[in-house]
């Protein structure tokens, strides 16, 4: 997975698979799904709609794994 900070559209976007883009559906405002041509997601991007994100937000995103 990879995650791209999109500081123009003031959006986070995450690309889970890197199979291509065959379409895009805005589920919630600032919520938008990249889907392949199996409609499996591929891609999240989640725009902050005019607020721009701080470093220190930025900085303090976790990650959690599930734990075994």
């Amino acid at each position: 997975m990879r995650v791209k900070v999109d500081s123009k559209n003031e959006a986070l976007y995450f690309r889970l698979s890197e199979e291509s883009v065959v379409e895009c559906e805005e589920i919630s405002e600032g919520i938008i799904l990249d889907y392949d041509g199996e409609k499996n997601v591929v891609g999240i991007e989640i725009s902050n709609n005019g607020s721009p994100l701080s470093e220190e937000e930025l900085s303090n995103i976790k990650f959690e794994l599930p734990q075994n």
